[in-house]
């Protein structure tokens, strides 16, 4: 067992800064008092951390005020609000055929956001790091932000991350996203980016702004074109020794599964066979090899028997990967995520149905609201903890004061 870090006055002083712009970030102006009561600090720590980030620039101590038409005896109490354009963070999603950058203030609000396809075809990892860049430097010129202004950058691959920020590469299609990416902006930019998987992010964004808000024990399973999940069981993010905590390649294992293959690349190429037949389906309204699963669920609504009984595999393929994650893990909700949960909605009722012939602790399932921005919202998430859990360390390049 590691032994423990002291508590020294300096990592108390990191921590109690670290409490203090949590609550700030999810709050608008606060007093003394306030802070005392979300983070549990004395009054005299409380002020102390607050002056300190005042004079750093993270905080801003508004003037004081009066109740309107009133009179109170003493001294107003002092009032502190987070300077949230103090500087910005970077959330990315690194895929294999696209980029996706996000800029966010401090309270995790989207300024600007790019995205670019990349053909990836046999180009090396300098080049794919100089596209990467080019989206950034796209999204920061959108959000009218100065390179100089990002405190720290997360970037999701599809691939597992081990604890150290390291990109388990031991399968070729992992390899892809071991690009040297950290050190490469760090010498470019002189930016800090921390590595994570994508499936670990879209779960942090779901419970920060999705259908797991609030939630300690739940598994988002990104679903669109390959499965994949990240795990959070007591409140924590699960890595496990490698990184591979919510890897799902034991599906080539299960019953009625057999590969990890998600719904979008099933939905497509279920239809593309039904097209091959001489079944009739409205989904020949389509070009044919170009059907997408958005179009299969538009022809299910409308009733169309091919495309429901694409659904019906669906929903049941689903309930066997959600039944073998629930008994293993036995997480409170199981959230569907990625850009498929637009249309997923309507895969919830069947699965649920399903559940409890294929695990004896069957989980609420729900679909994320968050769409194709789940990893960008999760990243972001992670970038403005490190941020918090660092802003003794940072030096603002400019506390703009907003307006």
């Amino acid at each position: 067992m590691p032994e423990p870090v002291p508590a020294t006055p300096q990592l108390l002083r990191r921590v109690s800064a670290g409490a203090v712009l949590e609550f700030m970030r999810a709050s608008g102006a606060v007093t003394v008092t306030d802070v005392m009561a979300a983070t549990g600090l004395t009054r005299a720590t409380t002020i102390a951390v607050c002056e300190d980030l005042v004079r750093r620039g993270w905080l801003l101590e508004l003037e004081n005020q009066r109740e309107f038409g009133g009179y109170r005896k003493g001294r107003p109490a002092r009032r502190f609000e987070l300077n949230e354009r103090a500087g910005v963070v970077l959330g990315m999603d690194i895929g294999y055929s696209k980029v996706t950058v996000v800029v966010s203030d401090l309270r995790g609000t989207t300024m600007a956001r790019s995205s670019r396809p990349f053909q990836a075809g046999e180009v090396g990892s300098r080049e794919r790091i100089a596209f990467i860049d080019g989206v950034a430097m796209a999204a920061l010129r959108s959000a009218a932000t100065d390179p100089g202004q990002v405190l720290a950058v997360c970037a999701g691959v599809a691939a597992p991350v081990d604890r150290h920020g390291e990109v388990v590469a031991t399968q070729e299609f992992w390899g892809l996203f071991d690009l040297g990416l950290p050190p490469a902006l760090k010498a470019a930019r002189g930016w800090t980016v921390l590595l994570e998987n994508d499936a670990n992010l879209a779960a942090l964004g779901d419970r920060w702004q999705g259908a797991a808000a609030g939630i300690d024990d739940v598994v988002v399973i990104l679903a669109s074109e390959r499965l994949g999940s990240g795990i959070v069981e007591g409140g924590r993010l699960v890595h496990g020794t490698r990184g591979s905590a919510g890897e799902l390649a034991y599906l080539n294992l299960v019953e009625g599964v057999g590969d990890t293959y998600g719904i979008a690349h099933l939905a497509r190429t279920w239809a593309a066979e039904a097209l091959a037949t001489a079944a009739p389906t409205a989904l020949r309204a389509f070009q044919p090899g170009r059907v997408e699963a958005e179009q299969v669920f538009a022809a299910a609504a409308q009733g169309d028997a091919v495309a429901l009984g694409i659904l019906d595999r669906l929903a049941d393929r689903m309930a066997r990967v959600i039944g073998t994650v629930a008994t293993m893990l036995n997480p409170e909700l199981v959230v569907i995520g990625g850009g498929v949960a637009d249309s997923a909605h309507v895969l919830l009722a069947p699965i649920s149905e399903r559940l409890a012939g294929y695990t004896a602790t069957p989980a609420r399932v729900a679909v994320s609201p968050l769409g194709d921005s789940i990893v960008t919202v999760g990243a972001v998430r992670r970038a403005l903890d490190y941020v918090e859990g660092n802003s003794l360390d940072l030096v603002l390049a400019a506390a703009a004061t907003p307006a």
